[in-house]
């Protein structure tokens, strides 16, 4: 499986590639970030956002996405900000048909590092340490990028077991449609 991982920012979104598959050694096939300039207006430094993930998507080719879920932080500005960012890499993948995934902060350091409330450095070495690389990606919005990818790509079998444990259970509590006869 190959997943696109994106933390979302309006200055740096982070974005890694990883292929694997639970139980196997994890390979990393990219990553970086994607820039816009802090005094630019929100409309063009979304647009850079959308053109910089458009060419990940078409360079890498990733299998599904997966998103850092925003959560709620005390600067209201800077959630607006991510949640933001974070709309336009859901419409990326969704306009191409690619499933989306969002994964919240302490769900991946604890996929990743063992510790749901584990700092930047744990996350960084972790992700250096499975996608067996020389030194961690800098900065670390490009960890938690990778970071985000390895959480999917680990918890993907459990997570579709569970929706169709869930979706089985609906259809079978759901009444079976009767058809009126026609008229």
């Amino acid at each position: 499986m190959r997943v696109l991982g994106v933390d979302p920012g309006l200055t740096r979104c982070g974005v890694g590639v990883v292929d694997g598959v639970p139980g196997r050694a994890l390979t990393m096939s990219g990553v970086g970030v994607i820039r816009t300039p802090a005094d630019a207006d929100i409309g063009h430094r979304l647009v850079l956002i959308e053109r910089g993930l458009e060419a990940w998507l078409d360079e890498h080719r990733p299998e599904a996405v997966a998103v850092e879920r925003v959560f709620s932080q005390h600067n209201v500005r800077t959630v607006m900000g991510t949640a933001q960012a974070s709309a336009v890499a859901i419409l990326c993948a969704s306009r191409r048909g690619l499933p989306v995934h969002l994964h919240t902060p302490s769900e991946v350091k604890a996929a990743v590092t063992g510790s749901g409330r584990a700092g930047k450095d744990q996350v960084g070495a972790m992700v250096t340490r499975l996608l067996r690389l020389d030194a961690p990606p800098k900065p670390a919005d490009a960890a938690d990028a990778l970071a985000l990818a390895i959480c999917h790509i680990w918890r993907a079998p459990a997570t579709n077991r569970l929706q169709q444990a869930v979706a089985a259970h609906r259809t079978a509590r759901s009444p079976v449609p009767t058809q009126e006869p026609a008229p």
